[in-house]
């Protein structure tokens, strides 16, 4: 798998709930690859948690402290970064997606319910109704996402693990059909 990748960047988009930084931790351990990810990291930049960031400064200056993070890591090589379940609404962000692989993690509605029920630190979701915001969000970043490399089907009986492995396995098929149209492109 390293030789196919040479060192390009996985970039995990999706719904919040799906994962992405659990999945994106274990996927860099299994391809010896450095983890990143973008909301631990605008925290550290901004030392502040998200939801103040969003409180005090409004969404707009997220976006913009979230692209400037994901400039700086899409430079990196050899790195699993997960991303924000809005960065793909700023077309200047794929721009620096494209630079790598980029994975959609897609879970059910109804999981990503169960996930985030009891989770009050997402400033997105802090409505009384969350099936309606997260169908409402999922609704406005569909098509986005479906922009990405691979998608990846998560079931709520999929370990972390199954998912890396789902991912491992749908890579090589990703990387050599990119190939062969670059190749053909020539």
């Amino acid at each position: 798998m390293q030789e196919l990748l040479r060192g390009i960047n996985i970039f995990l988009i999706g719904m919040m709930g799906t994962g992405k930084t659990t999945v994106g931790k274990l996927l860099a351990q299994q391809l010896n690859y450095r983890f990143f990810d973008t909301d631990v990291l605008i925290e550290r930049v901004t030392q502040q948690p998200i939801n103040k960031i969003f409180a005090t400064t409004g969404e707009e200056n997220f976006r913009h402290i979230e692209s400037q993070v994901l400039a700086e890591v899409s430079a990196c090589t050899k790195s699993v970064i997960a991303t924000g379940g809005g960065v793909i609404l700023k077309p200047k962000n794929w721009s620096y997606l494209r630079h790598g692989l980029i994975i959609w993690l897609d879970a059910p509605v109804e999981l990503l319910v169960q996930r985030l029920a009891q989770d009050k630190t997402r400033p997105l979701l802090q409505e009384t109704d969350l099936t309606k915001k997260l169908y409402s969000l999922l609704e406005e970043r569909k098509s986005l996402y479906a922009q990405g490399d691979l998608q990846i089907l998560i079931n709520k009986n999929d370990t972390p693990g199954v998912v890396v492995s789902n991912i491992l396995e749908k890579i090589p098929s990703k990387i050599i059909s990119n190939l062969n149209f670059s190749n053909s492109q020539n």
